[in-house]
This record gives C-alpha cells, structure tokens and sequence, in this order.
C-alpha cells in the first residue's frame, strides 16, 4: 500500500483515533532524541516524555484532565536541537521527534486534525531523511529514492502506520483499556522508528 493511502486512511479516522495514532508514532520517534541528548549531553528528554504523558492521559478523559498544551509545547521548543553546531546524523532525528510533538500539540491547541496527520509524514520523512543521509555517498543520488522507497526501514515504518490503521478502525472506541494495550505494543516492539533500541540511551 502506498504512502498516499496510508494518509488517506488516516484522514478517515475518528478524531480521537488520529490522536493516539499520532502519539504512538510521536513515542516511536522520542528514543532518537533520547539517544542523541546521551551521546551529546544536548537537552532534556523529560518535557518529550512528559508532554505526551500528559496526552495519553488526556485522550482518555478530556473532561476531566488538564493539560495545558502551550505550555508543553514551548518546553519540548526549548530543547530542540540545531543542526548547527551538531556535526553529527543523530541530530535531525531528534529534531524530527521534537518537530512532531510540538506538531501534535498545535493539534491538540487548534483542534486541527491536518496537524495530525502531518505528525505520521514527519515519521515518514524522519525515516527517509535518515536513510538519504546515510547511504547517499554509496548509492549515488540517481538511485537514491529508490533506495530510501524499498530499504527496509521505510518498508517497515510504512507497514507500522498501516498495522497501526489495521488496528484503530476495529476498535469502537477510545479509552483507557484501548491506550494500555497501545503502550503494550509499543513496549513489545521496543525499537524506534529508526531501529534504536528503547532503552539504547541507557
């Protein structure tokens, strides 16, 4: 199934639906911020990992939870890294995680379901991004979206948000139960949208 697809599938979700769709893909993005703030001493992961704490537990009950997503959003802003002054691949991951929270947030702040949609493009360009700057000295630009369409990490981030789809359009509902087994899933995949380890910052 194509990239076109899966956007359009996403645009037919219910809104809550688009939301913890894009908090899974937001969490699968956090382990490369956390990995680079290890390697660099850069930022803090907490507010990253707090905002969509504070998100999860809103989606459940939006009635009864506050949560003041201006605020998180200038907390995850302030510890976005610049390229510049970062020689290193690691930091346009940890951009990309920092990007699609504070997209997901604006989300939540506009009731504007396109900014959630954009959160699983910024996973697919995260991935493409990285593979590009990787292999592009060994592949040759002529060939290189080919290369970044059929190598195994975009096949597998595609096949993620397609599962993912599999999965929300049978659920009638979104609730506390429904976001448990989310974070199960995300536990039992245990890697990033990059292939990180979960626990590779340790």
């Amino acid at each position: 199934m194509s990239q076109l697809n899966t956007f359009q599938r996403i645009r037919e979700l219910p809104r809550d639906q688009q939301i913890v769709l894009a908090l899974y893909l937001c969490e699968r993005m956090v382990p490369n911020y956390d990995f680079f703030h290890h390697l660099t001493g850069f930022g803090d992961s907490k507010p990253l990992h707090g905002s969509l704490n504070a998100c999860w537990d809103w989606v459940v009950n939006p009635k009864k939870t506050k949560v003041n997503f201006a605020r998180w959003q200038e907390k995850v802003d302030e510890q976005t890294p610049s390229e510049h002054g970062h020689d290193m691949l690691g930091v346009y991951p940890a951009m990309d995680a920092c990007t699609a929270i504070s997209t997901l947030l604006q989300g939540l702040l506009d009731d504007n379901a396109a900014n959630l949609l954009d959160v699983a493009k910024i996973s697919q360009a995260s991935v493409a991004k990285f593979i590009e700057l990787n292999d592009a000295e060994d592949i040759g630009t002529e060939h290189l979206k080919e290369h970044v369409d059929n190598h195994e990490l975009m096949e597998y981030e595609i096949a993620i948000q397609q599962a993912m789809l599999n999965f929300l359009e049978q659920q009638p509902a979104v609730n506390s139960a429904l976001v448990k087994q989310l974070k199960m899933m995300l536990s039992d995949e245990g890697v990033s949208n990059l292939g990180l380890a979960l626990d590779a910052e340790e």
